[in-house]
């Protein structure tokens, strides 16, 4: 949206009786990619709406989350500080995604790696041995995992795993709770 575009909205909302449309001023760009607008005020008048501080505290209803998926990304690291975001997640009310490429499982063959989930963990297995795991943020049904595992950049496999929660009413907000003590990555 241009710089014209949005005073037009600016002057519209004005018109219309839009009571806080004057606090709103149109912010040059300052590059060639982008305006916005910006209030005058880091406040805005909502007392017309109604609302109560116990309404905005209130959480919000099971039916709000249907078809909401939220993502995120997620360190594979048992050492504190070390933020690598080598696992992409996402998550929706029946279930979760997770796509690792842990830099620890660099050079192993994607053919040789497994993956074994129980109600909470996750353990990645290399020729067998467990390598990485974790525990997760909530209860799964194991039975439903699925995991696919292929050779991905840099020699870092990228395994790929998805599976139903327990409890669909539940809201995660990531995959990783913990990294497994007996991660010897």
């Amino acid at each position: 949206m241009n710089s014209t575009n949005l005073t037009i909205l600016v002057a519209v909302l004005a018109a219309l009786g839009c009571p806080n449309a004057d606090a709103f001023t149109v912010v040059p760009p300052s590059s060639s990619k982008s305006v916005s607008l910006k209030s005058a005020k880091n406040e805005v008048d909502v007392s017309d709406l109604g609302l109560t501080m116990e309404d905005l505290e209130a959480p919000l209803p099971a039916e709000f989350w249907q078809g909401v998926e939220t993502s995120g990304y997620e360190s594979s690291s048992r050492i504190t500080g070390v933020q690598d975001d080598a696992c992409f997640w996402t998550e929706n009310q029946t279930g979760l995604k997770a796509t690792l490429a842990i830099p620890g499982l660099r050079g192993q063959p994607a053919q040789a790696l497994s993956v074994e989930t129980a109600s909470n963990t996750v353990s990645i297995t290399a020729f067998g041995m467990v390598v990485w795991s974790c525990l997760l943020r909530g209860e799964v049904k194991p039975e439903t995992a699925v995991f696919e595992a292929n050779d991905g950049p840099d020699m870092v496999p990228v395994v790929e795993c998805s599976v139903e929660k327990a409890d669909t009413t539940e809201r995660w907000g990531g995959f990783i709770e913990q990294i497994g003590e007996n991660s010897i990555l």
